[in-house]
């Protein structure tokens, strides 16, 4: 049995994974923002007869982080899996993005996730063992018009981790990328209302607009074959199970494609190119400086 954190556990990914990894045996501490609307977590959970933890957890205040990952370990003992789930979105172009949102998506879908991984590592270097998975998105690999935030964030958040991996791995700690399409998840609710021709508070004089519009009725023309999360719920107690020594995960075919077409080496050939350009197999492999 395992000790997993989900965050943003209350929909979406982190709801299907919450379950998934509860469904496995594991014990599950599932984090929300706003203990009020946990709802739809505590009645999947009783519907299906599981022990879940629900814990309290801002991811935009990381100040938080160290007594949380404290209390989670005086409990359990351990922590062995980090789900890094919780994000945002808000689409429009990037000037007439303001700059409170343009953070507000960084602080929420790069800051979080990395500072509550830095509050983790001390407990999975004295385990010798442990595993993150970043829950990231096709916007991490292919910038579109009108997802400059989003994709700012996406796209930080993987040269992190990649990065990351190659100082960790010396502890037996792993690091995993989901690569995910298009997912019924609701990240589109809060600036994509069903009704409305643009992102909620958009200047309707916006010399972008006619880009906007036509993204945001292309995006809404693809939703009927947005894919199901309870899938990727799936895939990341695949992972937490594997020992394949892999960084990118595509999540479904689409994002298998996308990856195949922009990506010309698999993560064994990138592995191995940047082992050799930073040259520090030593330190992966626990020896000292040569």
């Amino acid at each position: 049995m395992s000790v997993v954190v989900v965050t943003g556990a209350n929909s979406g990914f982190g709801l299907a994974a919450t379950l998934a990894f509860a469904r496995n045996g594991d014990q599950v501490y599932a984090t929300i923002r706003d203990p009020s609307r946990a709802g739809s977590l505590t009645e999947a959970a009783s519907n299906s007869d599981l022990d879940i933890q629900i814990e309290q957890l801002d991811v935009t205040r990381p100040e938080t982080f160290p007594a949380f990952v404290a209390d989670i370990t005086a409990a359990a003992g351990r922590v062995d899996v980090l789900v890094n789930n919780a994000g945002i979105l808000r689409a429009g172009a990037f000037e007439d993005i303001s700059e409170n949102t343009l953070r507000l998506v960084m602080e929420t879908n790069l800051f979080g996730p990395l500072l509550l991984t830095r509050a983790v590592l001390p407990t999975m270097r004295a385990q010798q063992a442990g595993l993150i998975i970043m829950i990231s998105s096709l916007s991490g690999i292919a910038g579109l018009p009108g997802d400059v935030a989003y994709s700012a964030s996406k796209y930080a958040l993987e040269g992190a981790t990649e990065a990351l991996r190659h100082e960790v791995d010396r502890w037996g700690i792993r690091l995993a990328l989901v690569e995910a399409g298009m997912y019924a998840t609701g990240i589109f609710a809060a600036s994509l209302p069903d009704d409305a021709v643009l992102p909620v508070d958009y200047p309707a004089d916006s010399p972008y607009r006619p880009l906007i519009e036509y993204r945001l009725r292309a995006l809404r023309a693809r939703m009927p074959e947005a894919f199901d999360p309870s899938q990727v719920g799936e895939l990341l107690v695949e992972i937490a199970q594997s020992d394949e020594a892999r960084l990118r995960w595509p999540a479904d075919a689409v994002a298998e494609r996308v990856l195949g077409t922009l990506f010309a080496h698999d993560d064994a050939g990138r592995d191995e190119f940047l082992r050799m350009v930073s040259d520090t197999d030593w330190w992966s492999a626990g020896r000292d400086a040569p």
